[in-house]
């Protein structure tokens, strides 16, 4: 893939690149909508990565080409960035630009060629992987300096400011922080991480995606409005958060809110626990137990924060009637991929009744493939 990627710059943008940096897109293990609320989060990064093949540009304009668009050239000038000057795909790491200018770091133009295997529109951070990879290219093409907890910040910037996507710092953090072997349990308000071993193999276990191939676009409102009845249930509340609301007050607290609020209070309540549950189990090398805690969140997800939908719900139903110890939506929701945990002598079962299941429904058919917990943003040339 890296001859692949610069192939395509040299192609595209003449001359050899100064490098290739790849960033991966991730699966959430559990902890969905608690970014936003100062919450808990168990992300692992996909073997599945953006490339982005760099060069200097000493004429202050930025020249971005993706493998997967429509063949054309984005070409912008760097002093007329701003929020809503670009849309699509080249909207991401024309926001990184942005957003590094904004911090005041001393970037100027670039050659940039995209190349990705994570799906897009499947929950899987295909976003925050091209934001993530363009970040760590400008970091070295002008030596910033800048650590990966600080790029995923800027990457975070970029989409919530340039692109328009109120999201948290989860999908930024996954892409450039993760380990391989590791799953990252990441305290969104402090941002303190920690790498938790996760073995699928040596537990005979694995961690299969399920892409239903329904695409979500967080940028058309519904998670902006989710975050927003978050923000004003905490403020109702007198909280900084909802991450500072114990398990314990939370009947309580639901009793003092507008109805359409205590269901999404209870989500993002009950959803750190069982991020801290979840935590508890793999480090006792319980990765079996998590099968319930995930379905859990599952129907947290339908019926309280209700972000799923009916390809969503038949692949979990179906998967757990196949077999699967666990299965749950993961990412923002409105369509996306599901992850099911899944014994390795039933893999194969799981994936069938789910591609069965599909065909009987009418759905279009879901692409499956099976997640291993890899690395976070590098360079690999």
């Amino acid at each position: 893939m890296i001859d692949e990627a610069a192939t395509d710059f040299e192609a595209v943008h003449g001359g050899r690149p100064t490098g290739v940096w790849a960033a991966p897109g991730r699966v959430n293990l559990i902890g969905e909508h608690t970014d936003y609320n100062a919450g808990f989060v168990l992300p692992i990064a996909l073997p599945q990565t953006t490339r982005v093949a760099a060069r200097r540009r000493e004429d202050g304009r930025l020249r971005l080409y993706s493998a997967q668009g429509d063949g054309t050239i984005t070409d912008l000038p760097l002093d007329g960035l701003a929020p809503g000057v670009t849309a699509g795909w080249a909207g991401y790491p024309a926001g990184v630009f942005w957003a590094l200018a904004e911090a005041g770091h001393p970037v100027g133009g670039a050659d940039l060629s995209v190349s990705s295997d994570v799906p897009a529109g499947a929950g899987l951070s295909s976003s925050a992987a091209l934001e993530c990879a363009t970040a760590a290219a400008l970091n070295d093409l002008y030596g910033l300096g800048l650590s990966a907890p600080e790029l995923a910040l800027i990457a975070q910037r970029a989409e919530n400011a340039f692109v328009g996507v109120p999201c948290g710092a989860m999908d930024q953090m996954a892409s450039a922080c993760c380990t391989g072997g590791s799953a990252l349990f990441l305290d969104t308000r402090t941002l303190e991480q920690r790498h938790v071993p996760l073995d699928l193999a040596a537990a005979g276990l694995r961690l299969l995606v399920i892409d239903t191939r329904v695409k979500h676009d967080l940028g058309d409102g519904a998670y902006a409005t989710l975050r927003a009845g978050c923000e004003r249930a905490a403020g109702l509340l007198g909280l900084p958060a909802l991450r500072d609301l114990g398990p314990a007050d939370l009947a309580a607290a639901v009793d003092r809110l507008p109805g359409e609020l205590g269901p999404l209070v209870r989500h993002v309540v009950t959803e750190n626990q069982r991020v801290t549950e979840t935590v508890d189990h793999l480090v006792r090398g319980e990765i079996a137990a998590l099968g319930p805690v995930l379905t859990a969140g599952h129907a947290s997800l339908r019926e309280d924060y209700q972000v799923s939908c009916p390809e969503t719900d038949l692949a979990v139903e179906t998967a757990v009637a196949a077999g699967a110890l666990g299965a749950r939506m993961t990412g923002g929701g409105f369509g996306g991929s599901v992850i099911a945990l899944v014994e390795a002598a039933r893999l194969a079962g799981v994936s069938d009744a789910v591609r069965a299941a599909f065909r009987s429904a009418g759905f279009a058919a879901p692409v499956v493939f099976t997640a291993v917990p890899s690395a976070g943003v590098r360079r690999l040339a």
